[in-house]
């Protein structure tokens, strides 16, 4: 294991209990991220330092990029567009209107311009209830892959042409042939399988060559990917369940990582964003709608 090139800079002060979803918002140069119980999403302005707060009615699991200068939230309520102007939420779907056991988790905006969006289990021990769904712009939900515990990892390869999904408790990441017009899935193949001590997947990202970044939740590091599924390099962090990492920056050479809340192993350490440059350049951020 290796150290991450560059300085870790820990860029907020407050205590996130599960810190989740970055999202590089190029327009208006802000890195958005949640805290999934707060519950709250929070938009960081680079230039300023500057913290937005945005408190949600119930538990956020993830966010996305929507038109018009909105997001696209995944609630326990299910999927709602949201304003940051007006703070006003606008409900589109519930996938999982009649199943009280598990929440919508880990969520991004694909090359076609939707919003893919997973469930989980909450209880432990995690049951395979889960799901992951594609959501449109006009609201229309389908379910895609079924049978899963924790969805999460997703993150797509440069040219849109590769998908790549977790199952947290699984524990492994599949890879996938995807359409970017139609959104069709084919091909899954199995890309990589994890234990506790390699770090469990939780949040993904992919880079300009294809490589794909996740996060280790249960062992402090990020584990980098070939295209190919063979193991780069994995970077040691100064938090013990980093949870998502996402390319932002002027130049989407910052590598920006959220954690959650965690006294493992028998020291407190408080969940946090995180960021470091990087030399190489991350996939530019979708767009809903």
């Amino acid at each position: 294991m290796v150290d991450l090139k560059g300085t870790i800079e820990r860029r907020i002060d407050i205590d996130l209990a599960i810190g989740e979803s970055p999202v590089w918002d190029a327009d208006r140069h802000l890195l958005w991220f949640v805290d999934i119980l707060a519950p709250c999403i929070y938009a960081l302005n680079l230039e300023t330092n500057r913290l937005a707060t945005y408190p949600m009615p119930c538990p956020v699991g993830s966010i996305g990029l929507a038109s018009g200068g909105r997001l696209v939230v995944a609630l326990r309520t299910g999927v709602h567009l949201f304003d940051p102007v007006s703070r006003a939420l606008e409900f589109l779907v519930h996938p999982e209107p009649d199943m009280d056991m598990n929440r919508l988790n880990d969520g991004k905006v694909g090359p076609d311009g939707c919003f893919w969006v997973g469930s989980m289990h909450e209880s432990l021990p995690r049951a395979p209830t889960a799901a992951l769904y594609r959501v449109t712009p006009r609201g229309e939900c389908t379910r895609v892959i079924g049978g899963l515990k924790v969805s999460n990892g997703l993150a797509w390869s440069p040219d849109g042409g590769t998908m790549y999904h977790a199952d947290s408790r699984g524990a492994y990441v599949q890879a996938y042939d995807f359409d970017p017009r139609s959104g069709h899935l084919s091909g899954g193949r199995r890309f990589a399988t994890f234990d506790e001590s390699d770090g469990l997947p939780d949040g993904a990202a992919t880079d300009v060559d294809g490589n794909y970044w996740v996060a280790g939740v249960t062992a402090g590091r990020i584990t980098k990917f070939a295209p190919d599924g063979r193991i780069v390099d994995t970077f040691a962090l100064p938090t013990p369940a980093p949870t998502m990492p996402c390319f932002g920056g002027r130049d989407l050479k910052t590598l920006f990582i959220t954690s959650l809340r965690t006294d493992r192993p028998g020291i407190y350490h408080m969940g946090t964003l995180i960021s470091v440059k990087t030399d190489v350049t991350g996939v530019p951020t979708y767009v809903f709608g």
